[in-house]
């Protein structure tokens, strides 16, 4: 058995290598010259993908969230609601733009925002709510929405780790990420695109918003080189979605009924495009089967061992341990198993079997 490898970027790569290859020569030949029709070409192919008429490339996630903070010119203090289960970026880039993060609890079986906890912190301050797609699963637009409209906020939706997830929003599909007022989509190396470098792109279908982005402009932009391999596997992001469904529906079938273990969730109304397998690892055993699998040369991840509100880096937010009890179980007990297209079966019948033996030890 080949060994198994928790992603498969070398695969997309090899799969899509006379374009990428076409690609990088075209760079090459221009020789700086004309850079900005890579640019454009990437800038073009996300808005058809998105069906948006503004798009930014930007250096990185984080240069892309900087540029919207400081376009929306909010007030010296004016409140950003996050989710407290996630990456640190986004309330880091908050304190910075000298705003203040708010945080909010998830719910327990999409890992998004909870609508009740967010209610529940929302104040006369409180200007943007970001809602953020984990692991291919998308938040539940619907009901956020209408809880933004109802308090008048601006929502921001991070759709990097649901590139393709439709979502149906008053019965029209719209792709994750379009939805918001702003969206972002970073291409980080680990992220849906499966990309070897940093980038990102600001998205919006607001003309208000998108004159006021365009007015904000920075120095972040995405180099030619990175700008044209993106302009290809943009193309073929759904197929690279869908390659790894069959992978989802093995471990669906396989772990079911697993005492103490928790799978993923996919309705209408939260779809979920598994750009990762989280399992929720109960009482306490995550570690332990993260060791267990390591042992049988399993790979696995914890992707966000300490929620954002208790990182040392939010300190002077007073936040302690209980405050947002579902983000902090978490935390503690969210295992990424290895997902993408070239899982062979022998391999996921490999894994599989390994977890259930270790839950049939214990």
């Amino acid at each position: 058995m080949e060994d198994i490898k928790m992603t498969a970027t070398k695969a997309f790569y090899a799969k899509l290598k006379p374009e990428l290859d076409a690609a990088f020569s075209a760079v090459m030949a221009s020789m700086g010259e004309g850079a900005d029709v890579h640019s454009n070409r990437l800038t073009d192919n996300l808005k058809s993908y998105f069906g948006l008429g503004y798009v930014q490339p930007c250096a990185n996630a984080r240069d892309a969230f900087r540029v919207i903070l400081k376009a929306l010119g909010l007030p010296t203090g004016a409140e950003v609601i996050l989710p407290a289960f996630g990456d640190s970026y986004l309330a880091e880039e908050v304190v910075l733009a000298g705003l203040k993060p708010v945080f909010a609890d998830v719910n327990p079986n999409t890992f998004t925002l909870d609508e009740a906890s967010v209610e529940r912190v929302i104040t006369p301050a409180t200007k943007v709510m970001v809602l953020v797609h984990v692991f291919g699963q998308c938040a539940e637009m619907e009901a956020l929405l209408l809880l933004a409209e109802k308090y008048n906020l601006l929502v921001i939706e991070d759709a990097t780790q649901a590139f393709g997830a439709e979502v149906s929003i008053n019965g029209r599909m719209m792709k994750a990420g379009s939805i918001g007022h702003i969206g972002i989509t970073s291409f980080f190396p680990t992220k849906a695109t499966a990309h070897t470098e940093e980038g990102a792109a600001i998205l919006t279908h607001d003309v208000q918003v998108a004159e006021k982005l365009m007015a904000a402009k920075t120095l972040t932009q995405l180099d030619a080189l990175q700008a044209a391999m993106l302009a290809v596997k943009v193309k073929h992001i759904d197929t690279y979605n869908a390659g790894r469904e069959p992978a989802v529906k093995y471990y669906n079938q396989a772990l079911a009924g697993i005492s103490g273990l928790q799978l993923p969730v996919a309705t209408t109304e939260v779809p979920n495009n598994h750009q990762h397998f989280p399992i929720v690892v109960k009482e306490g055993k995550r570690d332990a089967l993260q060791q267990y699998l390591a042992s049988h040369f399993i790979p696995s991840v914890i992707p966000f061992p300490t929620p954002v509100h208790l990182q040392e880096k939010m300190g002077e937010l007073k936040y302690k341990m209980g405050d947002f009890p579902v983000a902090e179980m978490l935390s503690e007990s969210i295992l990424l198993l290895p997902l993408h297209s070239e899982l062979k079966e022998e391999q996921l019948a490999y894994i599989c079997q390994h977890i259930r033996g270790f839950f049939a030890k214990i």
